[in-house]
Order: C-alpha cells, then structure tokens, then sequence
C-alpha cells in the first residue's frame, strides 16, 4: 500500500494543548511542515475563532512570498459563534478557510449544522462535535445526510476526558452505519495504543484507521473495541499495509482526519513501524 491510508491525516493543531505552541513558533512550524518532504500528509493549520485575529496580526507582519494559509477554524461556543468565525477569517485575504469545526452541546446537533449551511462558504466543510454527554448516537443521526462531518473528542488533559474503547467504538460503529464522515481531536498522539507517564490510556491513530476498516467489512462494536485496544503495533502496522488504495481511500472516506499538537511525532511513529520510509515519503 502506498501513503493513501495516511494522506491529510494530521490536522496541525500546535496552537492546543497539550502543545500550547505560540502563534510565532506554530505558523512558521507549519509552513515548515507544509514545505516539507511530508507535505501530503499534513492538513489544515487548526485555529480557535477565539485568535483568528491573532493569527491575522502575525501574518501581516511575514515576509512576501507565502500564499494564502490554509486554516480550519474550532468553535466551542456552537452555533452562534459559527457567523463570526467564517467572518474574520474571510475578511483577510492572507487566510483560506478549509472548515469550520463547531461543538454542539447535546441534541444540538442539527441546530448546528444548519448554521453552517447558512455560513460556510464554498469549498468549506462543515464539521459538528457531538458531546459525549448526549445521546452520541442521535446526534450522529440528525447530521447523517446533511453533508456536514462529525467531530469527536478522544482525549484531553483528564484521564476521564479519554473515552474507553467501548465508547469509542460506539461512536465509530454509528457513524460508520449512519454513513457521517468524522474527525478525531486530542488524545490521538501516537500510532498505537498505549498508556502515557500521566497514567492515561490512549488510542492510537493506526487503531482507530484499523477499527474503521473493520466496522466498514462489517465488524460489531465488539470487533471494533477489540482493535482499538490493540497495543501491538508492528501486527498493525502489518495489517494496515495489507490494505488496497481502494480500501484505504473507503476508510478516509469515513475517518477524515485528526488535530494533533505535534505532527512530526506521529509521523515517526510511522516511520519506526515501517508503514512509512524514512528518507522519502511516497
């Protein structure tokens, strides 16, 4: 298999904890990743609406010569806050917006997918964070035919803020048989399952991408939550590789991306498992 599995995975989230990277370290950071030889597996720079006019001060003061940033932007106000936030970051010609990523608080989920539809510009995507509060599975069902992604959070800086895989694999599972594109955020900073200094457990990237894959083929939640607790991570490495483009590019069909605060380390994780060369990328 070629990079297909990974191609636009890692949304460059620098600017989030745990990371918490300055605007003048993660833009220049970023357009580095951007120059690089791993360009193709790099997304959007992710952005609060909170500093888009933070991000605007520092690119005014760049030297000519860069194009246009392209930014997806977090809203964790929800709806009302989605308006503004496509606003500021259209009014600078400096910036492009890739898409808009608004939480829902629960059963919200619909409200927030129709202000999206009376904001996003063309181009733009859409993506609603369903709370894992809620009914998960109802909110997946009224975005399933809107065109708008799910987004859901898989980490943060509490052992309680990391869903189990049993949760985790209920939300794939919905998602996967409601047909709802989604992304991941925080948590996912590594390729494989694994237990952190701090004492959390933590899914990996190549787990979820496996788990998907799985639930695609028809898989139970059972299956799923099997394959995300998976800690061995040349097997999966193996299994991943033993996917078609075909089959790789159904997966991110479904699993679109996720925001990490660090994309070289999860890209070397790959590189250690040997799912990616060292010295080239394709």
């Amino acid at each position: 298999m070629s990079g297909a599995l990974y191609r636009g995975l890692f949304d460059d989230a620098a600017l989030f904890p745990p990371g918490n990277a300055p605007m003048g370290g993660a833009l220049p950071g970023h357009r580095a990743h951007r120059a690089g030889p791993r360009a193709e597996y790099v997304g959007p720079f992710l952005v609060s609406d909170a500093r888009v006019g933070e991000l605007r001060a520092v690119l005014a003061r760049e030297e000519e010569g860069h194009g246009p940033l392209t930014v997806a932007v977090t809203v964790p106000g929800g709806a009302e806050g989605v308006a503004p936030a496509v606003a500021a970051v259209r009014a600078d010609p400096a910036l492009r917006l890739a898409g808009v990523e608004a939480a829902a608080e629960p059963g919200a989920a619909a409200d927030v997918a129709a202000r999206l539809d009376e904001h996003l510009p063309e181009g733009a995507e859409g993506f609603v964070e369903v709370s894992r509060r809620g009914d998960v599975r109802a909110d997946l069902r009224a975005l399933a035919d809107t065109g708008h992604n799910a987004k859901f959070r898989t980490g943060g800086l509490t052992p309680e803020a990391h869903p189990d895989e049993e949760e985790l694999a209920g939300f794939l599972h919905a998602a996967v048989e409601l047909g709802v594109p989604f992304k991941c955020t925080a948590g996912l900073h590594h390729a494989v399952r694994h237990t952190t200094g701090e004492g959390f457990e933590q899914h990996g990237f190549l787990n979820v991408l496996l788990a998907t894959a799985a639930l695609l083929d028809g898989a139970s939640p059972r299956d799923a939550a099997f394959v995300l607790a998976d800690r061995d991570g040349p097997r999966l490495a193996a299994l991943a590789a033993e996917l078609t483009d075909a089959e790789a590019e159904r997966v991110r069909g479904r699993f679109r991306s996720f925001g990490t605060c660090s994309v070289t380390e999860p890209l070397e994780d790959l590189v250690v498992l040997g799912a990616l060369p060292a010295s080239r990328t394709r």
